[in-house]
């Protein structure tokens, strides 16, 4: 089970994300010949760069997250991915 701390400090992550959307959605669009779809891409540079904060965490206390710690995070992200994508879409470039 994810710690309280660590729960905290995902949703802290992804209230940042959510208010720099704008400038993930212009790296996004950056790479728009090749991507596509740059409110998609720009969710995937978020949720890689949440991911990589959540498994660092782990690693600067030298553990690996558990199977049930990965599906607890995946859950995370489901209940706010709407709010991440809602701001990408939202977000004035």
């Amino acid at each position: 089970m994810i710690s309280a701390t660590t729960k905290s400090f995902i949703d802290n992550l992804v209230d940042y994300y959510i208010s720099e959307a704008s400038s993930y959605k212009q790296m996004a669009k950056t790479y728009a010949d090749e991507v596509g779809d740059v409110p998609a891409a720009a969710f995937g540079i978020i949720l890689g760069s949440i991911y990589s904060a959540f498994i660092q965490s782990y690693t600067t206390q030298q553990q690996k997250p558990s199977l049930e710690d990965m599906q607890e995070f995946t859950q995370i992200i489901k209940k706010r991915a709407a709010q991440i994508k809602r701001s990408i879409i939202d977000a004035k470039i």
